[in-house]
């Protein structure tokens, strides 16, 4: 695990994507806080810059750098969750701007896979995480259903989990800063 931390690292600080196992499914990431290499994303993806991305982040605390406020509910929501959880929250701020939605917020997973949570704690970022899949097309469960041309798309393919069938996405809800909540996706 070490070795392919240490390439990602390198992909990831040179601007570059990687296409890699989540706590959910496989994705496409990059740095979350570089513009260039967010829009490399939505090139290789075909998708919209108005449809955003999510980031992950290897712990609770990591996401108060990443919006201005954190709601109160989001902290049990964290602790309690037994399925992945990705919350939108308002406020988005130190990210590339193209990350960002149009009306300001942004979508955060703390990961529970041990892979993603080295990662991130040592490139002390977040990580883009979207599926490694062109828009509109079927999520990929496993390294095998990810295209070719995604496959040689981007800089680096992890080389970890790649027989490992996860067909499960996060579930995503919105939460504003009065702890209220709109339930996007179960």
């Amino acid at each position: 695990m070490k070795d392919e931390i240490n390439k990602c690292l390198e992909v990831l600080e040179n601007g570059g994507i990687i296409l890699y196992p989540t706590d959910t499914i496989w994705g496409i990431g990059c740095d979350a806080t570089n513009e260039e290499a967010v829009k490399k994303i939505y090139a290789l993806k075909r998708r919209e810059e108005t449809k955003s991305m999510l980031l992950l982040v290897d712990k609770p605390e990591r996401i108060l750098s990443y919006i201005k406020e954190m709601p109160e509910l989001a902290w049990d929501l964290i602790e309690y969750t037994e399925k992945p959880l990705t919350i939108i929250y308002p406020g988005a701020k130190n990210l590339a701007k193209n990350l960002i939605g149009e009306d300001g917020t942004i979508g955060i997973r703390v990961s529970s896979n041990e892979f993603n949570k080295k990662l991130i704690e040592r490139f002390k970022k977040p990580i883009v995480s979207t599926s490694a899949n062109i828009s509109g097309e079927t999520s990929p469960s496993c390294f095998a259903e990810i295209s070719d041309e995604l496959k040689s798309s981007v800089e680096y393919c992890v080389n970890l989990d790649r027989n490992l069938i996860r067909n499960q996405s996060s579930s995503i809800i919105m939460l504003g800063l009065s702890n209220e909540i709109k339930i996007i996706r179960e």
